[in-house]
């Protein structure tokens, strides 16, 4: 089964269809942050040490199991010479 069948399938769902919506600022900060990593052709450790953290915790980040600090957010953006920018739709 490819994935864009899975996902019209598993979109169906109301009750999973409502989570994602509930967490979509976060999985689109995640992927923002990985996006950047990459066209910097930086690595987890490279980014963590220019944030002053530990890998893991850009692993976890990046993964979904951090919920990261405004401020931790801030030094992420800064160390990719990038900016974060906060709105509500």
């Amino acid at each position: 089964m490819k994935w864009s069948d899975a996902k019209e399938i598993i979109l169906k769902n109301d009750k999973v269809r409502s989570e994602l919506l509930l967490n979509e600022a976060e999985y689109r900060i995640i992927e923002e942050i990985i996006i950047a990593r990459r066209e910097k052709n930086m690595t987890q450790k490279e980014l963590a040490t220019l944030v002053g953290t530990k890998q893991s915790n850009i692993s976890r980040l990046e993964s979904g199991n951090y919920n990261p600090s405004l401020e931790f957010l801030k030094k992420i953006a800064s160390a990719m010479d990038k900016r974060l920018e906060v709105r509500l739709l």
